[in-house]
C-alpha cells in the first residue's frame, strides 16, 4: 500500500474511463518514445504499459510511490526514474511524447521545462487545474490571456480536450481539472531571439494595467515606443504581434 502526501500535490486519478480517453489522446500521436510525469499509484501507467512497440519510461519523486510502482507492475523496474522532472536531463536521446496527471502545484514549471525541449518534445497529452488550462488556451482579449497563453502558443498548437469532475480523484482536489492536447506547430513563428521574446512577454504582462508603452520603455528606443501598437496593453495583442515586436527589440538592445 502507499499514503497520499499533501506536500507533493498528490491526487491520484481513480476514473478508469478517464484514464483510457487520456491514453486514447496520446496514441493520436505517432508514438515511439513517451515519458510519463507523475505516475503516482499508476492509474494511466498501467493503460500506458499495453501500447506496444514503445519505449516507455516514467519519472516520480515520491520514492514510496516509486517502490509501490515497481511490486505492483514488474515490468516497470528499469523503465521508471526516480527523480524531480524539473531537475532531470531528457530520458531519451531523440524525440518524445508526455504525458502525466500532473501536480498542479507545479505545472506551470512543467510546461517551461517542456518549452525547453521543444525540438525533443512534438506533443503533450496532461491533466492541468481548471484555471491553468484556460489560461494556456486563451486568445489576446481575454483577461486570462497572459505569460504562459503567450509562450505556449508561440510553439505549440492548443487543445482543450475535457473537464474531470472532483469525484474522478483521491482524494478530490478542491478545483476544478481539465485535459489539453498540445501539438507542435507545423509552421512554427518567426521569432529571432528566444531569449528577447520571453523577455518581452514577461515584461509586459508583468504590469499588465499599464500600455506597453509603459510596460515595456526600457527594451525599445524613444522613437519605436511612438508607434500606436505600444497604447495597447500586453492582453491586446497576439502572440504573433509579440513575435513581431521581439524583432523590433532585437534591433535596439
Amino acid at each position: 500500500m502507499y499514503t497520499l502526501k499533501k506536500s507533493l500535490g498528490q491526487h491520484f486519478l481513480r476514473d478508469e474511463n478517464i484514464c483510457r480517453k487520456i491514453v486514447a489522446a496520446i496514441q493520436q500521436y505517432p508514438l515511439s518514445h513517451l515519458l510519463e510525469v507523475g505516475p503516482g499509484a499508476g492509474a494511466l501507467t498501467k493503460y500506458l504499459l499495453k501500447i506496444e512497440k514503445i519505449n516507455f519510461k516514467a519519472v516520480e519523486l515520491d520514492s514510496e510511490k516509486v517502490e509501490f510502482l515497481k511490486k505492483a507492475y514488474p515490468s516497470l523496474q528499469d523503465k521508471i526514474i526516480q527523480g524531480n522532472f524539473l531537475d532531470m536531463e531528457k530520458p531519451f536521446a531523440g524525440k518524445f511524447m508526455v504525458v502525466g496527471n500532473f501536480p498542479y502545484n507545479i505545472s506551470s514549471q512543467i510546461l517551461f521545462k517542456i518549452l525547453d525541449w521543444k525540438e525533443y518534445v512534438p506533443g503533450l497529452v496532461g491533466m492541468f487545474q481548471k484555471e491553468v488550462a484556460l489560461r494556456i488556451t486563451a486568445k489576446e482579449g481575454n483577461k486570462v490571456y497572459g505569460v504562459l497563453s503567450v509562450l505556449v502558443q508561440a510553439f505549440y498548437e492548443t487543445e482543450y480536450l475535457f473537464e474531470v469532475h472532483e469525484k474522478s480523484f483521491n482524494p478530490p482536489p478542491k478545483v476544478k481539472s481539465a485535459v489539453l492536447r498540445l501539438r507542435i506547430k507545423t509552421r512554427p513563428l518567426t521569432i529571432d531571439n528566444e531569449k528577447n521574446f520571453f523577455l518581452l512577454v514577461k515584461t509586459a504582462f508583468n504590469q499588465r494595467r499599464k500600455t506597453l508603452r509603459n510596460a515595456v520603455k526600457n527594451l525599445f528606443d524613444e522613437a519605436v515606443l511612438k508607434e500606436a501598437i505600444f497604447g495597447q496593453r500586453a492582453e491586446q495583442l497576439s502572440v504573433d504581434d509579440f513575435a513581431q515586436l521581439t524583432r523590433r527589440m532585437s534591433q535596439t538592445l
